[in-house]
């Protein structure tokens, strides 16, 4: 359990507060995260790491000469916003442009994706590299997660970027990393949210977990707690049966990389996956020929620790040794963690003599220390947080409807705040059990926002961009972005100058749920809040606010019927059968509070 909290509100910043404060000397905070105490150097590519808080020395341990230029930190287990993450480049770059590293999770894909997007419209190169090394997380590479091989990817990919490569090289060379690195991670027990007095998930015990997540996501099968011995076996078999799988142990020993294959086996995962879980007792692959040096990595996840890591990392060392493989610059010890969660993992990728010199380069961040450099410089420019521009008054009409909506607002907030706990436990089911107070943080900013640019003299479009930016910024994961995406888009209609009639509210519902589609990608019936919003937005023209919202109450009750097929919930298929959608629910909860007022509150003026 994480016992040492003020508010759990606040842990991830007052954590990266005192974080920064401990390590002055290497990072400088910013607005959105930290960035090296010294400057890029001009002309380099600038690397920026980056997602949930709660996985230290993931992200912010690892800035630093030899390593990266800045870390975008967002709520534990809740990826940074798009403006955080942007705050974190604009601040980290220096005209060679910027690559965004950060593991495959669909919240740290759209916001790091949106940053991208922003900058290059700003002029800036801006790259996205993804880590996708977890084999028991989904039978097709592109869509694995990404968990300790976020250490040996970002280092060789930052190595890179230190020698001063340009940014196409630097980018081919951390996709190189990537398709050269396999994990398989067992967990003993779940992890505790700061607050939370229950963990967001349990293994039984005398049992272990197969396929965990660093987001304390269910295991993907599971088996009777096995020996320190017979624990390195299953890690060791299952990672390198993927490699032969997948071409690596034939070709990255001996200098080439290879296409990216098929999963490992698993009885418990979803469709598509073969018999065998990762790891369990078959042909070993380090009886096979070919490969010949790979970077090790013995992870542990926060409650596992480095005695028992260490009895565990000798038996792997013998079996590398046995079977012919040079363990290059080993590492055991907490490098991607989970909160207090008891588990581990095992990390090869896999060198040749480009990826072997970069993988032994020399380091210098807060977790992560390797060889000798010089000192540098430390920066002076002004890092303080950006300030938002002034608002621009609207029309008395605008203003009018600006304040029915703040109103609104605060029923959005008190209803997300009432059904918190609830929430969080739909969410554990099939994510890692934030949603609930991911919406609380989101829409207590989004008042706060709202309620400042009411003041302000705001009208109703500037109103809700700003309460969308905010809510973002405090919820992070996707259904901040999302949240952000449906009220920009709904301000976008109703303006700041002209009356907000009852049919421009509808036409705002419409458009807003049209941007959820749009940046989210999910459908009808992929088990997401589009399911609520889509019928929400169909019935509420003809039907009124109040039948709109009984009809999306009934859509994510009928979510509990399909397995997921998009967000986080999508590796764990039919295991969400029976719980209903989060994010459905969420909204369906929030339109129902905000009912029957629209139809009464925003005369047809």
């Amino acid at each position: 359990m994480t016992l040492l909290v003020n508010d759990a509100r606040a842990f991830a910043r007052e954590a990266l507060a005192g974080f920064s404060a401990a390590h002055a000397d290497l990072v400088r905070p910013v607005y959105g995260g930290v960035v090296r105490a010294s400057a890029t150097p001009a002309g380099h590519t600038a690397v920026v790491l980056g997602g949930g808080s709660g996985h230290y020395p993931a992200f912010a341990g690892w800035v630093g000469p030899g390593l990266a230029h800045g870390a975008a930190c967002g709520e534990v287990f809740a990826s940074p916003s798009a403006s955080q993450v942007a705050s974190v480049a604009r601040a980290a770059e220096n005209g060679g442009g910027v690559i965004f590293g950060f593991g495959n999770y669909a919240g740290d894909v759209l916001h790091f994706g949106q940053a991208a997007e922003r900058l290059r419209a700003e002029g800036v190169d801006a790259r996205v590299l993804t880590v996708t090394d977890d084999i028991a997380s989904h039978p097709d590479p592109a869509q694995r997660r990404g968990i300790a091989g976020d250490l040996t990817v970002f280092k060789i990919l930052c190595a890179a970027a230190e020698k001063g490569l340009g940014v196409d090289e630097v980018e081919r060379i951390g996709r190189k990393a990537n398709a050269a690195t396999h994990t398989l991670g067992i967990a003993f027990d779940g992890c505790t949210l700061p607050g939370s007095g229950s963990p967001l998930f349990t293994v039984a015990s005398g049992r272990m977990a197969l396929g965990l997540g660093i987001h304390g996501e269910p295991g993907l099968a599971e088996a009777e707690l096995a020996s320190a011995d017979e624990i390195a076996d299953r890690l060791l078999d299952g990672v390198l049966d993927d490699a032969v799988m997948k071409g690596m142990a034939g070709t990255l020993g001996r200098g080439g990389a290879s296409a990216r294959g098929t999963a490992p086996a698993q009885d418990d995962g979803p469709a598509g996956h073969h018999d065998r879980p990762p790891g369990e007792a078959g042909p070993s692959a380090a009886s096979r020929p070919g490969v010949r040096r790979a970077a090790v990595l013995l992870n542990g996840l926060g409650a596992t620790k480095y005695e028992e890591l260490f009895v565990v990392y000798r038996r792997i060392a013998e079996r590398l040794a046995d079977a012919g493989i040079e363990a290059v610059a080993p590492e055991v010890g907490e490098h991607v963690t989970s909160l207090d969660m008891a588990g581990l993992s095992l990390t090869l990728t896999f060198l040749d003599d480009e990826l072997d010199g970069l993988w032994r380069a020399p380091a210098l961040a807060p977790a992560f220390r390797r060889g000798t450099l010089a000192p540098r410089p430390h920066r002076t420019d002004d890092l303080t947080a950006p300030r938002a521009p002034e608002v621009a008054p609207g029309s008395a009409a605008s203003r009018r409807a600006a304040a029915r909506i703040a109103r609104g607002l605060h029923t959005v907030r008190d209803t997300v705040a009432a059904h918190e706990e609830h929430l969080g436990a739909l969410d554990a089911v099939g994510g890692d059990g934030d949603h609930g107070i991911g919406m609380r943080r989101g829409a207590d900013a989004a008042v706060e926002a709202a309620d400042k640019a009411l003041t302000a003299g705001a009208g109703a479009r500037t109103l809700l961009v700003r309460a969308g930016e905010a809510w973002s910024d405090g919820a992070g994961g996707t259904s901040g972005a999302l949240w952000d995406a449906a009220l920009t888009a709904a301000g976008a209609v109703v303006g700041d100058e002209a009356p907000v009639t009852y049919e421009q509210l509808v036409r705002a519902v419409r458009e807003a749920v049209d941007a959820v589609v749009r940046l989210g990608g999910a459908r009808p019936g992929d088990k997401t809040l589009v399911d609520a919003a889509a019928p929400f937005a169909d019935r509420i023209a003809h039907d009124g606010w109040t039948e709109a919202a009984a009809a999306a109450t009934r859509a994510a009750d009928d979510t509990a019927r399909i397995p997921a097929r998009k967000g986080r919930a999508r590796t764990h298929g039919d295991r969400t059968l029976g719980t209903p959608d989060p994010g459905a629910v969420s909204f369906a909860l929030i339109v129902t509070a905000l009912a029957p007022g629209p139809e009464e509150d925003i005369p047809d003026e």
